[in-house]
């Protein structure tokens, strides 16, 4: 019995110091950065969306950037852009927490900065693949269940709604960072689910706490919003506050997409 709760304790306390260290390290550097007001900080392109004018198929992209601020310690804010084939401009859809609805789609800078905050690609789609996804991406958005509610945490926020998405449309095999709490709000009438990439499930209590099983995302423990785990398939460990250390994730689906032929005619 004492070796058992030497065993426990020590487990207990490798979890504790693999939450609060990272967390305490992301935290130092945001502390040390300059830091301007929202208002006044950077939103402009980050150069990363390809040209429509010059780029004439279909794209679909999904982008993550720090929160301004001490939550940027922390999480990160996720959105979609779509420009079908052929289309002058891009379409953004994202969640905030301003303003009169969360559920936002507009015509804004689809690469912007967020608050002074450089984005990351998380994936990037196109041609005949990212003509049949947007469809399917507008109608999921559209019926979207947390479309008139925003909690900050534990979600429904920007994440919740990006991972609904990829859950609605799983040929997009979306493999959302550790940072992007929220991601495993499942709603509050269910406890079991696909996880955002459609590779595997996921058990989750209110996005309180839970376990992801997924080929994409490897390993998962949700504790209190907060993503500790290792993804198995490029290795890497996951870390709250840090992020993802080692491999970078895919930036596509993991098995060949198939297109339905009138997709490819469609695509341009």
């Amino acid at each position: 019995m004492p070796m058992r709760r030497w065993i426990l304790r020590s487990l207990l306390i490798a979890l504790a110091l693999l939450i609060v260290l990272p967390i305490l390290a992301s935290g130092g550097s945001i502390a040390m950065a300059e830091r301007k007001h929202w208002s006044t900080s950077r939103w402009d392109s980050a150069g990363l969306a390809p040209d429509p004018a010059a780029v004439k198929d279909a794209v679909v992209q999904v982008y993550g950037a720090r929160l301004w601020g001490w939550r940027g310690a922390l999480a990160v804010h996720t959105w979609i852009v779509v420009k079908p084939a052929g289309a002058p401009s891009y379409t953004r859809y994202e969640v905030v927490g301003w303003g009169s609805s969360p559920v936002r789609i507009s015509q804004r800078v689809p690469d912007g900065y967020w608050a002074g905050n450089a984005p990351e690609l998380l994936l990037d789609m196109r041609g005949p693949e990212a003509a049949f996804a947007i469809p399917l991406i507008i109608a999921a958005a559209e019926r979207y269940p947390g479309r008139e509610k925003y909690v900050m945490w534990p979600g429904p926020n920007s994440n919740s709604f990006v991972a609904y998405i990829a859950r609605q449309v799983p040929e997009l095999g979306l493999h959302l960072p550790p940072t992007a709490i929220g991601k495993d709000w499942i709603g509050t009438d269910q406890i079991f689910a696909p996880a955002p990439s459609g590779t595997g499930w996921q058990i989750s209590l209110f996005g309180l706490a839970g376990v992801t099983a997924a080929v994409s995302e490897g390993i998962e423990l949700n504790l209190l919003g907060l993503t500790l785990g290792v993804d198995l398939l490029r290795p890497a460990l996951k870390l709250p506050g840090i992020g993802r250390l080692g491999m970078p994730a895919h930036d596509g689906p993991l098995t060949p997409f198939l297109v339905p032929a009138a997709a490819q005619e469609t695509s341009g």
